[in-house]
């Protein structure tokens, strides 16, 4: 196991919750971005959500394309119907007025019970809702930092796993590093005979040809094909690249720009090789390189 830092972009979790008149589910995954893209789906007309949930995500993630979901609903009231004292005063006036002018007509009329008159309209009203927007905004977003936290865990866990990779990758480009310095001082012996022999055939093919001209021009192409410089420099990215493996915060965007540092070399590698084995190896590091910079790009 790698003791690295690195967090991945990709994550997801949710959450149930229940409280203040309603029930929720909250939902948020996410994947590679450029920067924090935050796309919040809540619902309206609840104070001080939307600004509480973007301070919310901004503490736990630094990077990503970040989709942040609530699927609401109200539980609807229990309570009985309350009793209008207007309604009921009008309803029993209308009793009364209707008692007085069917008595007048000579039309008997029985009283009525209270469940016949509770059943007249006006006599009864709902229950007010409770004004628990507040309250509600406020459970919301207490049960937003545990999913929240889930959420940070799930993008830890895959940097854990991306972290293993990424630490294979790196041990590879350090032996490949290894072997072109092994392969580059081989081939030493061999192209310095290369060279005399260049500088004989022109001398010789040449008789008016400056001898020191040409020598410095010979010592120039060995200078263009040293690859000393190139390996020493794929040697520090790779300490660079295992710093950062193991570095706290957001190392995506260095890492990405160190990959670009490591191809450079590896490309240069190649064209100044003049021979075939440090070719291969150049060509292998490219190749692995290649494979550590997609993995890169899931880095926060």
């Amino acid at each position: 196991m790698v003791n690295n830092a690195v967090v991945s972009m990709t994550g997801f979790a949710s959450r149930r919750g229940a409280g203040a008149g309603a029930a929720w589910v909250w939902e948020v995954r996410s994947v590679n971005g450029k920067g924090l893209d935050l796309r919040l789906r809540l619902p309206d007309g609840i104070d001080g959500l939307e600004a509480g949930a973007r301070a919310a995500v901004a503490r736990v993630a630094q990077r990503g394309n970040i989709a942040l979901s609530l699927r609401l609903a109200r539980e609807t009231g229990t309570e009985a119907p309350r009793l209008s004292p207007g309604g009921l005063a009008a309803a029993v006036s209308a009793l009364v007025a209707v008692r007085a002018e069917a008595e007048a007509r000579g039309l008997p009329v029985a009283d009525p019970s209270p469940a016949e008159i509770l059943a007249l309209r006006g006599v009864t009203e709902a229950a007010p809702e409770a004004d628990d927007g507040g309250a509600l905004a406020a459970a919301l977003l207490a049960d937003l930092d545990p999913l929240l936290a889930d959420f940070a865990a799930a993008r830890a866990a895959e940097g854990m796993a991306l972290g293993e990779v990424l630490a294979g990758q790196i041990a590879r480009i350090a032996e490949l590093t290894g072997a072109a310095a092994a392969a580059a001082e081989a081939r030493r012996p061999e192209a310095g005979r290369a060279l005399n022999e260049a500088l004989a055939r022109v001398l010789a093919g040449a008789a008016e040809a400056d001898p020191q001209r040409v020598a410095q021009e010979l010592a120039l192409l060995a200078v263009k094909a040293d690859v000393t410089e190139e390996i020493d420099r794929l040697g520090a990215h790779v300490a660079a690249a295992r710093a950062l493996l193991a570095a706290p915060g957001a190392v995506g965007r260095k890492f990405d720009f160190l990959m670009q540092e490591f191809m450079r070399e590896a490309n240069t590698l190649c064209s100044k090789s003049g021979n075939a084995e440090l070719t291969r190896i150049g060509l292998d590091l490219k190749t692995v390189i290649d494979q550590m910079r997609e993995q890169v790009q899931n880095l926060e």
